[in-house]
């Protein structure tokens, strides 16, 4: 079981996680519901780690959406396994590293504002009751409670490391299913990303190297996507940065997220000691 500590308001509350269990959709305290989730960590490392998908929790007001729980164990709900990997990579790089406490279901921070699929109605064949018939002010109370703060914590948090030390690295965590629509994804990890290549070219020939893995190159996804959160936080500012996913399957459980922790942190640890990578450059977007 890791520990690991939680600001909320003033005080720091520790709470214990095990890594081998993904908890049921959660029902948190109004009081105690906070959209993001800090870990403190060296604003001078050069490094932030940022996971959008941590959680399936959903604020009480909303109830479970209209979906039983089974839904909530799913993909639709959260990135299986991405929480506890971000977690012991923070832990072992003291970097700070930024969370959402909320389920995708509710509101997408990995989208733009006016993006179509910010609260999704219908999602890998699961009916969203709860989202059916949400309105204009419906999204915009969404974006104002639970989205938004979210984004303004990630850009006052790299302001702060921008005033300590040389610009850091961005590096996103996410996971995906291994089977999509009846055809298995081949790829044990893959990296997104759109135009600055300055952090994926190191992580694709370090992962690469490793016989015993195939890595994606913008598989399964494009990491082209305008307003999205590498789009809004890197790509604007200059920043490197890298969208790491890696398959469900493989930090499904405790040893699953410490192997892959373990084949990460010396890359990572690396490309903050990279001058280049600590560098603003603007390479522009392939979404514009």
């Amino acid at each position: 079981m890791f520990y690991f500590l939680r600001k909320q308001s003033a005080c720091v509350i520790r709470i214990a996680h095990p890594l081998n269990r993904h908890p049921r959709a959660m029902h948190l305290n109004p009081s105690a519901f906070e959209p993001v989730e800090a870990i403190d960590g060296n604003l001078a490392c050069g490094l932030l780690l940022l996971c959008d998908h941590a959680r399936n929790a959903l604020p009480p007001e909303y109830g479970d959406l209209g979906l039983p729980p089974a839904q909530f164990e799913r993909h639709i709900a959260y990135d299986i396994g991405v929480r506890p990997l971000t977690l012991e990579l923070a832990r072992r790089l003291a970097a700070p590293a930024l969370m959402t406490t909320f389920s995708r279901l509710l509101i997408d921070p990995n989208r733009g504002e006016d993006d179509p699929t910010l609260v999704m109605r219908l999602s890998d064949g699961a009916v969203v009751p709860g989202n059916a018939r949400h309105d204009a002010a419906e999204r915009e109370r969404r974006i104002a409670l639970y989205h938004r703060p979210y984004h303004d914590r990630i850009a006052a948090t790299l302001d702060a490391m921008l005033e300590e030390a040389a610009p850091p690295v961005v590096v996103s965590i996410h996971s995906y299913t291994p089977v999509w629509r009846g055809t298995p994804r081949p790829w044990h990890a893959g990296l997104l990303w759109d135009k600055d290549p300055r952090a994926v070219t190191p992580v694709l020939e370090a992962l690469s190297a490793d016989g015993t893995l195939v890595v994606g190159d913008n598989e399964p996804y494009d990491g082209a996507l305008k307003n999205d959160t590498m789009y809004r936080h890197c790509t604007r500012r200059g920043l490197a940065h890298v969208l790491i996913e890696v398959r469900q399957d493989l930090i499904g459980d405790e040893a699953g997220v410490l192997e892959w922790a373990g084949r990460l942190e010396p890359i990572l640890r690396r490309m903050t000691g990279t001058p280049d990578l600590r560098q603003i450059r603007h390479h522009g977007s392939r979404a514009d």
